[in-house]
């Protein structure tokens, strides 16, 4: 995984909208998907063509159209290098909190 662009892809809201769109109904062409968006179709493109560099999206040819899925794959090493890792400490301090708030 090349965390960098990961975290340049996820720093777009953009593309985190291409991201949401494409979790609520996966497999979408451009058009589809441009049909969410207040952008010309080349702008999109240039966005998913990140997204895809990014491994966040993975695309399939049928026919003429070309489908867009998400990958969650560099999500996932994302959460399990970057986010998971701080999750037991800061449960823990939360926990203690509740104790000592409730007297125990």
């Amino acid at each position: 995984m090349d965390a960098d662009k990961v975290f340049r892809a996820l720093g777009d809201p953009t593309r985190r909208k291409l991201l949401d769109l494409l979790c609520e109904r996966n497999g979408q062409t451009l058009g589809q998907l441009c049909e969410n968006l207040d952008m010309a179709r080349q702008s999109a493109t240039q966005h998913l063509e990140i997204l895809e560099a990014a491994n966040l999206v993975a695309t399939i040819r049928r026919g003429r159209e070309k489908l867009h899925f998400i990958n969650p794959v560099p999500l996932q090493e994302v959460y399990e290098r970057w986010v998971r890792k701080f999750e037991h400490h800061r449960l823990s301090l939360l926990h203690d909190l509740k104790k000592e708030l409730e007297g125990e």
